[in-house]
């Protein structure tokens, strides 16, 4: 894992959160990411509360989670019984998702709130990782379903005011999501074009000399980058990692390169 940046308030993290509960069952393929975590913790100051934005929930319009107490949602399937017996009792926070509404409404951009809906594994498992005591409040905010880089790129803008009240906006992705390619040997093929694509992103998040107009086009054209639709058949899982740009319109503070899975992936603090 190497690190590398440049002193700044921090204001986004994108993650890559693995494969569904399997960090927090003692995977070998995950141990990577769980002191990656745990490191990145140790180093930024407690949030008074966290917006998760994570590539399970996707709607029409983005939605938030404006419950005081949500429950969990076990979106996964064909894991052991202990998976779907996971805590996370973190309480919601009502207000700052009213807030939210409020500065996407500013920006023009129409949300919805929603006081039932729980959080998915996209938050509570890198959550119960990196603030186990479940102490901070949390709110979660879909993806639109459209996945259009720019549209989330704005959305990202629209939140930018959240770090002057110490709230952390974290992108819940995974910077490579090839499903089929997880399970198939390892060959060189996948190993260049899984290689490729994380030098681009790693490059693209962090190139200090890049203009951010340059930074923000080459985000919108991801899929033109070498290797990009082999990592991201489907893109829901890299789309965090826009609205955590929209918000700090930046090179990234501090890149973290690991394997999860055996995979080359990455993950971005601003």
């Amino acid at each position: 894992m190497t690190n590398s940046g440049r002193a700044n308030s921090y204001k986004a993290l994108f993650l890559s959160h693995g494969g569904g509960p399997m960090p927090l069952l003692g995977d070998v393929g995950h141990l990577e990411m769980v002191e990656c975590l745990q490191g990145i913790v140790s180093k930024i100051p407690k949030p008074e509360a966290i917006v998760v934005v994570s590539a399970h929930w996707e709607a029409e319009l983005p939605t938030i989670t404006s419950g005081a107490n949500p429950s969990l949602i076990y979106d996964y399937y064909g894991f052991p019984d202990e998976s779907y017996e996971i805590q996370y009792p973190c309480p919601g926070n009502p207000e700052l998702a009213k807030k939210i509404h409020s500065l996407l409404a500013n920006a023009g951009i129409a949300s919805r709130l929603d006081s039932e809906r729980g959080f998915d594994h996209g938050l509570f498992v890198p959550m119960k990782i990196m603030y186990p005591e479940a102490d901070i409040p949390c709110v979660q905010l879909s993806l639109v379903n459209s996945l259009d880089p720019e549209e989330h790129i704005e959305i990202g803008k629209a939140l930018q005011s959240l770090s002057d009240d110490n709230v952390l906006v974290i992108g819940s992705g995974f910077s490579f999501h090839n499903l089929k390619a997880f399970f198939q040997p390892e060959s060189a093929e996948i190993r260049r074009l899984n290689h490729e694509f994380e030098e681009w992103l790693l490059d693209i998040c962090g190139d200090q000399e890049c203009e951010e107009d340059e930074r923000a086009e080459a985000l919108i054209r991801w899929a033109d980058a070498p290797g990009a639709r082999f990592c991201h058949p489907r893109e829901e899982h890299l789309i965090p990692l826009h609205v955590c740009y929209g918000l700090a319109q930046a090179p990234c503070t501090e890149r973290f390169e690991l394997k999860i899975l055996n995979k080359k992936s990455s993950m971005y603090l601003w």
